[in-house]
């Protein structure tokens, strides 16, 4: 059974969030308590883009904000200075506030507005806010999907903004940090948020008007991975428990920081697989890689 969460389920509905949630829950056992939770706000809030826009936006800063926090207290009380990639460079908490205040500013001004079109913009490629929510496995094949999507779009766009002209114009501003740390991941101009951005927002966006099959909520789940993936790759840390020891082709934090401190290579989100393919990656193995290959070219060329 779908139920619809639009503006017309709420208008003979109690006047309280809560009296929406137990009147839904009466009528619909069959939803977990994620999707009653849901679908009462929806019903309460009574205008789908109001309620979509402040459940995107307070999202995003809890996430953001939230797993930025752990990095501050770690940089703060050197719980882990043995792991700090570039030790002699741990942020101050001036440093911390500075980019905070940068980054807030940003959210404000440049996506929250972004963020209230979302909702008009997903309805016209159709994507799904009703409940039930979609299956685990669908949210997974999906988001898998979308981190590929994401890194392919990344990796080009990123790289593009490495050349002379655009570098100093827009991407400058995200390597004031040579050492970056966790609040610094959307330390960016305007206009690198909204290019890079677009890897994020619209490789759903895409998938959806491709496929016609795509939930909202299973784009938050994809937002607040990316959010939490972008945050740790910039947290400054390499860790023997992270997740790249596991999954060699995931990018990490040793890879994304060597690209701060070298302004050079690595100019991919996620994945090592760009970098790698396209002869950009920046690691010690690739340098030794590089210098045997030119080498064994030179010793041929001798021959």
């Amino acid at each position: 059974m779908t139920i619809s969460v639009n503006s017309s389920f709420s208008s003979a509905s109690p006047e309280t969030y809560w009296g929406h949630f137990e009147e839904i829950s009466g009528y619909n056992s069959q939803l977990n308590v994620a999707e009653r939770l849901w679908a009462a706000w929806y019903a309460w809030m009574r205008n789908d883009v109001l309620a979509t826009g402040i459940m995107s936006f307070a999202m995003h800063e809890l996430v953001y904000f939230g797993r930025s926090l752990p990095w501050i207290l770690i940089d703060t009380l050197g719980f882990f200075n043995n792991y700090k990639i570039q030790s002699s460079k741990i942020p101050s908490l001036k440093e911390q506030w500075d980019c905070a205040k940068f980054v807030l500013l940003s959210h404000f001004t440049v996506e929250l507005p972004q963020i209230w079109l979302f909702h008009p913009m997903a309805q016209f490629f159709g994507l799904s806010t009703s409940v039930p929510f979609p299956s685990v496995w669908t949210m997974v094949y999906q988001i898998a999907i979308f981190f590929v999507m994401e890194d392919t779009w990344h990796y080009f766009s990123h790289r593009a903004l490495h050349w002379g002209p655009l570098y100093k114009a827009i991407h400058k501003i995200h390597h004031q940090y040579s050492a970056p740390f966790g609040m610094a991941a959307e330390y960016a101009s305007p206009i690198e948020v909204m290019i890079l951005g677009f890897g994020t927002v619209g490789s759903p966006i895409l998938w959806c008007a491709a496929t016609g099959d795509l939930h909202v909520f299973t784009m938050y789940v994809w937002i607040v991975l990316r959010l939490f993936q972008a945050i740790d790759a910039h947290s400054g840390y390499e860790f023997p428990w992270s997740l790249h020891h596991f999954l060699p082709f995931w990018a990490g934090a040793d890879h994304h920081d060597l690209h701060h401190e070298k302004f050079v290579g690595n100019y991919s989100s996620s994945f090592r697989w760009w970098d790698y393919l396209l002869d950009t990656e920046y690691s010690p193995e690739a340098i030794k890689r590089r210098r045997e290959c030119k080498a064994s070219i030179g010793a041929k060329k001798a021959q």
